[in-house]
């Protein structure tokens, strides 16, 4: 059995990661992160080494945590600079050429991706990861079965990564398309008790086919060392304001959901398939199965739904960026009319809040 804290810290309660890119002060291409900079807490090393993760503590609200991802973003920008290096926050590095990539030496990791290859390798992207913390076992499965139907929803909304190795993909997320390569990836089977899912995991590890459950990249999946729920759906976005935003959405969300079957898998491998494509402009089966919608009037709906709850967590304020959330698109506005040299600029412009030398 692993060990658990589930009811721990408040329902509800969260911590958020966020994935950025480490780059080159001049060229803006990747480069290691600063071994000094890596703390094992607030600032990890992740699968490639030019990627650093920033990591708030548990927070009562999303406004605590947003206030603690300012700090950390403003003194990781503060070691760049120092170090003539900069940070970009985006879903993939428009330029970057993920098999070039040097991997972090680090035991597991380097088991991972040989064991993996050309799949692992191909991972240099980014996501945001919300933690929710639920109080109990059977309150994560459930928890996790009612945001799944609305997952593919955050990741439309998200899509942060248009470009890879210099080209347009075609897609708005390349990032979940690659993130489908793991084994272990996209929606999780379904369980119908935790005990099923730790029962699941442990045979992966005596099998010798996992290190540690947290090899299994699910969209979401519980997360018994925290005590939470952690959503892995969003791409990493740029500015701070669309993270808060999106941990306002999945955490409101999670403290909405009523117990319910299980999520139909069928209809969110189409739905995801199709945020991945279009993004702000997919077409999604809504949850209840009867109709094409939107992304704007799916929005809608659930922002009606989830909206006591985001009141009385106290993120309803934050969720307004939502309507205007299109990060796809603008990577491809900039990057067509200007180029990519201009977007990576703009990147890491956004990521430090300043545009035209102004902040939002």
């Amino acid at each position: 059995m692993f060990p658990q804290a589930f009811g721990r810290s408040p329902p509800w309660s969260l911590g958020i990661e966020e994935e950025l890119f480490v780059l080159d002060g001049e060229s803006l291409e990747p480069v290691p992160v600063p071994a000094a900079w890596l703390d094992g807490v607030r600032f990890k090393a992740e699968l490639h080494a030019s990627v650093v993760e920033l990591n708030t503590g548990v927070c009562a609200d999303v406004a605590q945590a947003v206030t603690e991802l300012e700090e950390l973003r403003a003194e990781a920008r503060q070691r760049a600079v120092r170090d003539g290096l900069a940070l970009a926050a985006s879903g993939s590095w428009p330029t970057a050429v993920a098999e070039e990539q040097p991997i972090t030496e680090d035991p597991g990791y380097l088991r991972f991706v040989e064991y993996a290859g050309p799949s692992a390798r191909r991972q240099y992207v980014c996501g945001l990861h919300v933690h929710i913390g639920v109080a109990s076992p059977a309150a994560c499965m459930q928890a996790l079965e009612g945001v799944l139907p609305w997952l593919p929803l955050v990741l439309a909304l998200s899509a942060n990564s248009p470009y890879l190795a210099g080209v347009e993909t075609g897609l708005a997320s390349a990032r979940a398309e690659i993130l489908a390569l793991l084994p272990r990836s996209g929606a999780p089977p379904v369980f119908r008790t935790y005990d099923e899912w730790e029962q699941f995991a442990e045979r992966l590890l005596a099998l010798g086919l996992a290190d540690a459950y947290t090899r299994i990249w699910w969209d979401a999946r519980p997360h018994p060392r925290f005590g939470t729920l952690e959503i892995r759906m969003p791409d990493q976005p740029t500015r701070l304001e669309g993270t808060a935003a999106i941990a306002a959405l999945v955490q409101a969300l999670a403290a909405s959901v009523e117990g319910r079957g299980p999520a139909d898998r069928g209809i969110y491998a189409q739905n995801r398939w199709a945020a991945a494509r279009f993004g702000r402009a997919a077409e999604l089966i809504h949850p209840d199965g009867d109709r094409l919608v939107g992304v704007d009037d799916l929005l809608g709906d659930l922002l009606e739904r989830i909206g006591p709850s985001a009141e009385r967590l106290g993120g309803s304020g934050l969720l307004g960026p939502l309507r205007d959330l299109a990060q796809a698109e603008e990577q491809l506005a900039v990057g067509r009319g200007q180029g990519l040299r201009a977007l990576c600029e703009r990147l890491v412009a956004e990521t430090y809040d300043q545009v035209d030398g102004s902040s939002h």
